[in-house]
């Protein structure tokens, strides 16, 4: 397989305080920081600062940086690798492709397979190779014309394209609001999609919240809608998780890994973190600290004094994401014989499957079946060898010659990890609007960065953005 060339991507000027453009300044004498988590928003915002010359100490409870950008390297032979966080990197994310430019990692397009994604619904195969195909759904005559992709523009693209800039300030606006009352069910009701369609539409949407039944429509279309104007998507060569090693040793010196956060206490004076290292407690005295963990792991550190009723709120009720991957390594990419993307959306437990080794060299590759809500936890809590055989049998399903490619594979539940407690943070119906005003804002000598506290929600450009503005705010404080 051909290897695709690396790329050089100019971060957007859409940015105003992005790192390789406008260097934090520091007007005044260096500050004490403490910084909790070596996510990428951690990691950056520990970065900023100690670049404009504050004195910083980042807090990490595992021996490595990165967070949810984890790319497994084992037990995979002849080199390949696979994400089991972050995947996908928009040429809209400006903050990521810069910090990429920056630290000069080779990126890669990826590319768009000549072969179509296959389907697999109501027990039927389906790989629409034509606009004729014949869904084994019920649709109207008018959506059995329009086909897919006109279903998609005329229920979702045309709204999108209303919405304005989903990452402005003060966003949404008025009339937008009453989308967050909605689930995105409704919303596709709403604009007229038969059940046929919004079943269609929607295969993929197990990956969001509990399911498009339990999930807020305005933060579905709050995600789409900042995509909207993306035409191409990239990874880093050898795996995304170079972008957070990249940041982690340029500032190793100011990072204790194993160094899990147990309490925060904070005054008008500064603020007191107390962690264990090893078998002894310790603390870390500051003046500031950026708190960039999720807020499912900051629910169960004591704070003292405990914030506002409207931040905690946001840290207890902001709902987390179950995802369980597991990945299977095939010895031939035999979907390519099938003229096959090796993509496939599906209605099975096992959701979606994705071929992560279509830009990787060799003749062995990597399915990735991505599991999300009710669906990840239902094999959560089954022993690894008991977790692949699950979704293997579902695999022959939709590939029917797998079992005999397969050779081992491995998986990932992130509910599982104490340190993250969910793949990403998402709203219900109503709590889009009550809770997001108070991701971001500080409390007191408190800065809160991650992805939770951004726009780009679910994305390392949400971590990077987030990194960026919680430095500022320190350096200007």
């Amino acid at each position: 397989m051909k290897k695709q060339p690396s790329a050089k991507v100019a971060p957007s000027s859409a940015a105003p305080a992005f790192a390789t453009a406008r260097p934090l300044v520091r007007s005044g004498p260096p500050k004490k920081v403490a910084v909790i988590g070596a996510g990428p928003s951690g990691l950056c915002a520990a970065y900023e600062l100690s670049l404009a010359g504050h004195h910083v100490t980042l807090l990490e409870a595992q021996t490595h940086p990165g967070g949810r950008v984890h790319t497994l390297r084992e037990p995979f032979a002849d080199g390949l690798h696979a994400e089991a966080g972050a995947t996908w990197i928009a040429d809209v994310h400006d903050f990521t492709l810069g910090y990429i430019n920056l630290f000069d990692l080779p990126l890669e397009i990826n590319a768009t397979s000549p072969y179509p994604d296959e389907y697999y619904i109501d027990g039927k195969r389906i790989a629409p190779r034509d606009p004729d195909v014949k869904w084994p759904v019920k649709l109207t005559p008018e959506e059995e014309k329009l086909g897919l992709a006109g279903m998609r523009q005329k229920y979702v693209i045309d709204f999108l394209n209303e919405m304005g800039d989903a990452a402005a300030p003060g966003w949404p606006p008025d009339w937008l609001k009453k989308y967050d009352r909605m689930n995105y069910h409704e919303f596709l009701e709403h604009r007229g999609a038969s059940p046929g369609a919004i079943s269609l539409l929607t295969i993929d949407y197990g990956l969001w919240g509990d399911g498009i039944d339990t999930v807020s429509a305005l933060v579905v279309l709050r995600d789409s809608s900042l995509l909207n104007k993306s035409n191409v998507s990239y990874h880093i060569r050898d795996g995304n998780d170079r972008l957070p090693y990249a940041f982690a040793s340029r500032i190793s010196a100011l990072i204790r890994y194993g160094c899990p956060v147990t309490k925060i206490e904070h005054d008008a004076q500064g603020v007191r973190v107390h962690y264990d290292r090893g078998d002894r407690a310790e603390t870390l005295n500051a003046e500031y600290l950026v708190c960039a963990i999720p807020f499912s792991v900051l629910r169960h550190i004591e704070i003292s004094p405990p914030f506002p009723v409207p931040k905690r709120k946001a840290i207890h009720d902001l709902p987390y994401f179950s995802a369980t991957r597991l990945y299977y390594q095939m010895h031939q990419r035999f979907w390519l014989e099938q003229h096959l993307s090796g993509n496939a959306h599906t209605d099975l437990t096992t959701e979606v499957l994705w071929n992560l080794t279509f830009n990787q060299l060799g003749m062995r590759g990597i399915l990735d079946n991505y599991m999300g809500g009710p669906a990840a936890r239902s094999v959560m809590h089954m022993a690894p060898a008991e977790r692949l055989e699950f979704g293997l049998k579902n695999l022959t399903k939709v590939y029917p010659a797998a079992r005999t490619y397969y050779e081992g594979g491995t998986s990932i539940a992130w509910d599982e990890d104490p340190w993250e407690r969910g793949a990403s943070s998402w709203y219900r119906p109503g709590q889009f609007l009550e809770l997001y005003p108070h991701m971001a804002p500080p409390e007191g000598r408190v800065h809160f960065a991650g992805d939770h506290t951004s726009p780009w929600l679910r994305w390392m450009q949400g971590a990077l953005e987030s990194g960026c503005r919680a430095a500022g705010e320190v350096n200007r404080a």
